[in-house]
């Protein structure tokens, strides 16, 4: 019989409402749920991956040890057994801090590994935790902790309300809203030019967001701060500073007006090419809006002033107070509330890397480090390796790097039902059941929401016997590695949902979520503060002392000279129907013309003598890559774009569609000691790179 099956699609920030249709096991068709109150109806291309992921060949269902004759499948208990004897063993050898965690992207969109990762660190009490954080979003973290008391206190454009809406190296159209969970993202940014608003995005590309832009900026990467600075300069130069009742809680408003007064727009101009009058322009039109929202993403935060970027951006946001009121930037009221689970406080600098002395944040440190810790010898050295859905191979600066240090590592186990460019050094891999085949409720983007809504999936598909989830194995981990004793039985992650459900704002259920399959529309964004903030004081802390300081690293950067070896910046990019780089094993996703090149401005080709599609050689100081050129007036002169995760081409990969497209990893070509030294974070853009057309 025909059924339908109504859940988010849990593959990117959108959560999109879909509809399966289904019939004995068989999906027959995705389509968006037009019921879903959040995405009324919209689905991107990713949607069908649900489905490729469901049937793929190539995904692990039981565990898997690597031999002398390849990968064998073992039992559950032989797995979990072999894996605590060698962590027990390597820790009581060489210390609590030898054994390491990585967790990827996805690990952060199932409900199971969200609610269940955290207890193995507690097991493992291992200061050598990475993640995803710090090649992505660690500098929203960072100043939303400084200024607000809270790391994931971070406030969200109120896209639904705006009318005028200032991107900088942010591209909604391709990630469907990133730390901006925008569903039908395309009619919601269309909506506020048809009310009279405008949209400027300031990028060094013309990404696909420029579709729907009334106005496009080319900017030269690592650049963005001294445009920023600019707009705060002019703000208290023309007297357009506004706060309103944000003045009764916002600290630091005199220093920041100090501070300001010798970013000038002309000094801006200098650095990134944006003309001093626009820059005025700007400011004014964005001050005198109805409302404004200021919005930076992937291109401010993965460089080298990432940190300063998103200080400065929530603070135009306040100083014309367009911040916690409508139309401006505001805080989501999840119906699962994150903030109350996780502690802010003291969370920086309380532990450094053992090699470069990169300090803590959130517990974590900054991934960039995580080879060095695998290759130095010494006390404190890394000997075994956890990875959790992540494949840092492909996603972390100089890739190539790790991937000859994980051929020698000790020991390591991954969390994965692939065997990709990651886990193919992996001793034991052991394989979750796949999304369909798991509940979701997403607690992490709902924090990061333009509108509050809830939603629970229950499974479409039981697993097959002898599977299990990702709570299971994460539980079963603890227990094998806490030694205890008596019966095995893990909580399904419903148990901790219901609860922090009930204890929330809206005082739901699990019940209520079940019998309202479509989900439950919980209202607009509304103002919170000062009763939101975390600070001691409740007060808001415009100019924190660390970022003020970090200003002298910018002040160096104006005698920045052209680097004549290598004379190019290099970006990254995402298209649509990428997702980093778990997604390349969806035949339907990567079928047509090749993504994977590297994008040059039409005189640069022209000075190098290059044509389109011409193989060219990209090198760092790292590395280098050979990948097909793609001439095109949509990217600056002097810079370079390559596409995140791909680069499938390693020995050993299980993954018959991605090596069919496996292109070259930008990552390759990333530098481990580029890094924002404010936050830790990588900079993956701004990567200095030359370019060679003859391949010899």
């Amino acid at each position: 019989m025909t059924e339908k099956h109504y859940r988010n699609c849990n593959l990117c920030e959108a959560i999109c409402g879909i509809e399966i249709t289904h019939e004995n096991g068989k999906i027959l068709k995705i389509e968006g749920d037009k019921l879903d109150p959040f995405s009324r109806g919209h689905i991107c291309p990713k949607a069908v991956a649900l489905q490729d992921i469901y049937e793929d060949k190539n995904r692990l269902k039981k565990p898997v040890k690597k031999t002398a004759n390849g990968w064998q499948e073992i039992s559950w208990e032989e797995a979990f057994d072999t894996i605590a004897e060698k962590i027990l063993d390597i820790q009581n050898r060489f210390g609590r801090d030898s054994v390491a965690v990585y967790q990827g992207n996805p690990s952060v969109h199932n409900l199971g590994t969200m609610l269940n990762s955290r207890e193995l660190l507690k097991s493992l009490k291992t200061k050598n935790n990475y993640s995803a954080t710090s090649v992505d979003q660690l500098p929203h973290h960072f100043a939303s902790w400084a200024m607000f008391g809270h790391q994931f206190l971070i406030p969200i454009p109120d896209i639904d309300h705006t009318d005028f809406f200032l991107i900088l190296g942010g591209n909604p159209l391709a990630s469907n809203g990133s730390l901006m969970t925008a569903p039908d993202i395309i009619n919601r940014l269309d909506e506020i030019k048809k009310r009279g608003g405008k949209i400027i995005l300031i990028d060094p590309r013309k990404t696909e967001t420029v579709r729907v832009a009334s106005e496009h900026f080319f900017i030269k990467p690592t650049t963005d701060a001294f445009l920023l600075l600019a707009i705060i300069h002019t703000l208290f130069a023309e007297n357009l500073v506004d706060l309103g009742r944000l003045a009764e809680f916002t600290d630091g408003i005199e220093i920041l007006q100090e501070i300001s007064s010798e970013w000038t727009p002309e000094k801006s101009e200098k650095m990134n090419g944006i003309s001093a009058d626009e820059i005025r322009r700007i400011t004014r039109e964005f001050a005198n809006a109805k409302s404004a929202v200021c919005y930076g993403r992937m291109g401010v935060s993965v460089q080298k002033f990432g940190g300063l970027c998103q200080w400065l951006i929530n603070a135009i946001n306040i100083l014309t107070g367009n911040f916690d009121r409508q139309g401006g930037a505001m805080f989501p009221a999840p119906a699962f509330d994150l903030l109350q689970a996780s502690k802010g406080g003291e969370i920086f600098n309380r532990w450094q890397s053992r090699v470069r002395k990169l300090p803590e944040f959130m517990s974590e440190l900054p991934v960039a480090a995580l080879a060095e810790e695998i290759l130095t010898e010494g006390e404190g050295q890394i000997k075994a390796l956890v990875t959790s859905c992540g494949n840092p191979v492909l996603s972390t600066p100089n890739g190539s790097q790790l991937d000859k240090v994980l051929q020698n590592i000790g020991f390591m186990v991954s969390i994965d039902f692939y065997i990709n460019e990651t886990t193919r050094h992996a001793n034991i891999i052991l394989p979750p059941v796949c999304n369909l085949e798991s509940s979701h409720f997403d607690i992490i983007f709902n924090t990061f929401a333009v509108r509050n809504t809830a939603k629970y999936s229950e499974a479409l598909f039981k697993n097959p016997e002898g599977t299990k989830h990702d709570w299971e194995i994460f539980q079963e981990l603890v227990w094998r590695l806490e030694r205890k004793n008596g019966e095995f039985k893990p909580e399904p992650p419903e148990v901790k949902l219901n609860l922090g459900l009930m204890f929330g704002k809206y005082q739901l259920s699990l019940e209520k979520l079940k019998s309202n399959p479509h989900g439950i529309d919980l209202g607009e964004l509304q103002p919170s503060l000062p009763t939101r903030l975390f600070t001691k004081d409740k007060r808001i802390n415009l100019a924190p002392e660390i970022f003020v300081k970090d200003l002298e690293r910018l002040k160096n950067e104006e005698n920045f000279t052209e680097n004549s070896e290598f004379p190019f910046c290099l970006i990254g990019r995402r298209n649509l129907r990428d997702d980093n780089s778990w997604l390349h094993n969806s035949e339907r996703l990567m079928k047509g013309k090749n993504r994977c090149t590297v994008l040059i401005n039409p005189k640069d080709a022209e000075s190098l003598n290059l044509e389109n599609n011409q193989l060219v050689k990209i090198s760092s100081r790292v590395g280098n890559v050979e990948i097909p050129c793609e001439i095109t007036e949509n990217i600056a002169c002097g810079v370079i774009s390559i596409p995140h995760g791909y680069g499938h081409s390693y020995a050993g990969v299980q993954l018959d569609t991605a090596k069919n497209y496996a292109g070259a990893s930008i990552n390759d070509l990333t530098d481990e000691m580029e890094i924002d030294e404010l936050t830790g974070n990588a900079a993956l853009n701004g990567v200095r790179v030359k370019i060679s057309a003859n391949l010899n």
